[in-house]
């Protein structure tokens, strides 16, 4: 179980800044591409993308190791922040151009509280049927919990409070026609705790995440206990952020790094969901996460990477007014002012909507 507990990354992409050079070309499409793709930055930008290793940032790594940047005059460099509550002060200065978030009670209060950052793109969603992030209960308990009603009386971890982790497991009590005093929640910040905690009985289930979730399934002490898309078929877990400079601002070369991404997105969506190129994006995703068995990829439940970019927004409300109703929120949000997916829209109108 060893090799495994290091393999687990979260949730947040952090992407850096760099001072936008002039371009003539401005925003034209450029005349000698006939796919009516964007020219190039007439001089080359630098942008920061600090990562940790997270999954759910596949699409900048894909690009930057097939040139999609490098395509559009982009240097991008690899750095990393210790945590979330630095990043967003970051983000809000220019500091950083691009970052991931993660729901949560503390982002959305942040925000209100004067953080001035844009959510501008999808960046992790469950795949309906194939949850990488999903339910499982211990493999004893599988002939006596058969519907999530059966967990009525049980002991289920979960790895926050106030959180994307908690909407969930509130969505499933919903669903199950259970209340919150039907079941026994134990907070687990440690997913690796979690897989612990079901092989040695002190839990009955838990919201697991990916890898995780293969690794206890093939060594026996878990199943997979329906699919978190059964309650919760639109849940937006994870969002990409953009700093105002760096779209307000910075718009050829914001543009530019959004087309790129999302070309990132769309291999890995070929790859995972056709077949194609699978190989090759596998050996990507093993040079950038910490999940470096090419087997294991073969075998889990990825990420969800919408290819357009598209959020589920109205989701993304249900969330903050969940927080909102348990006391977490301080402070107003403003929707409409902290989502922007005009760079998203337009980078998806230039290299066209995927098919």
């Amino acid at each position: 179980m060893k090799k495994w507990l290091g393999l687990l990354s979260v949730m947040f992409l952090l992407a850096g800044c760099g001072e936008e050079k002039p371009s003539s070309v401005g925003n034209e499409v450029s005349k000698n591409n006939p796919s009516g793709d964007l020219a190039p930055l007439e001089e080359k930008t630098k942008v920061i993308i600090a990562e940790d290793g997270s999954a759910s940032g596949a699409g900048f790594y894909i690009a930057n190791e097939k040139g999609y940047f490098e395509d559009y005059n982009i240097e991008v460099e690899f750095a990393t922040f210790a945590n979330s509550d630095d990043m967003l002060p970051a983000l809000a200065s220019g500091e950083v151009d691009i970052a991931g978030g993660v729901s949560s009670a503390s982002f959305f209060n942040a925000i209100a509280q004067g953080i001035d950052v844009k959510i501008i793109a999808d960046k992790g969603h469950n795949e309906k049927g194939k949850s990488y992030f999903t339910f499982v209960i211990g493999t004893d308990k599988k002939d006596k919990i058969k519907d999530y009603s059966d967990l009525k009386g049980k002991k289920v971890a979960v790895s926050t409070e106030h959180a994307v982790d908690d909407y969930i497991f509130r969505k499933m009590l919903e669903h199950a026609g259970l209340k919150e005093s039907d079941v026994k929640f134990v907070l687990m910040p440690d997913f690796g705790n979690m897989l612990a905690a079901i092989e040695n009985g002190s839990v009955d289930a838990a919201l697991q995440i990916e890898p995780l979730i293969t690794q206890g399934v093939s060594e026996g002490i878990h199943v997979r206990f329906g699919d978190a898309t059964d309650f919760a078929p639109k849940a937006q877990i994870a969002m990409v952020l953009g700093s105002p400079q760096f779209i307000n601002e910075q718009k050829d070369v914001s543009l530019r790094f959004m087309a790129a991404y999302l070309k990132g997105v769309r291999d890995y969506n070929d790859a995972f969901k056709k077949g194609e190129g699978k190989e090759e994006i596998i050996d990507i995703m093993t040079k950038y996460t910490s999940l470096k068995d090419a087997a294991v990829w073969e075998e889990v439940y990825v990420t969800g990477l919408d290819p357009d970019g598209e959020m589920f927004v109205d989701d993304i409300r249900q969330q903050y007014d969940m927080y909102k109703k348990n006391g977490a929120i301080r402070g107003e949000f403003d929707f409409d002012k902290a989502i922007d997916t005009t760079v998203t829209e337009k980078a998806v109108e230039i290299i066209g909507v995927y098919k």
